[in-house]
């Protein structure tokens, strides 16, 4: 309640002053005023068009930094498949494309801004191989 008071105290006190002056002095009230409208503006410009500038600077970096993520990821899905090719064989690298993990990545190839999504799975085991079971040693 006191800054308001204290506002309307000071708006009396300019209103006084400016009822006392001429047209003349009223115009140059009104030039300084604008003129210094005009610097806040122009410095309010500059701090947007500074923050804009960094902020497309940052941007840049984290588009770099995603076309780099992006070749890792690429890099690591073929690795993948050579390792997958390896272990189950050459004959089984068309059941690999069905895979989980790889039907995920090999959609990076296609868009690079694409989310993806990794994760680890265990080997799938083939058709001719028994699954592990408990000895019965009673």
């Amino acid at each position: 309640m006191v800054v308001n008071h204290e506002n309307l105290d000071l708006s009396e006190n300019i209103m006084e002053e400016l009822s006392g002056l001429k047209v003349k002095d009223l115009q140059n009230l009104e030039n300084q005023l604008e003129m210094s409208l005009r610097g806040v503006r122009v410095r309010k410009d500059q701090i947007l068009i500074d923050e804009i500038q960094e902020l497309s600077r940052k941007g840049n970096l984290i588009q770099q930094e995603n076309m780099e993520l992006y070749k890792k990821v690429n890099l690591i899905r073929q690795e993948n498949m050579e390792l997958y090719k390896k272990a189950y064989g050459t004959r089984d690298a068309t059941r690999a494309e069905s895979n989980s993990f790889v039907a995920n990545s090999s959609n990076i190839r296609d868009d690079p801004n694409a989310h993806v999504c990794l994760q680890l799975c265990q080997p799938q085991q083939k058709n001719h191989e028994r699954p592990l079971e408990a000895t019965n040693l009673g």
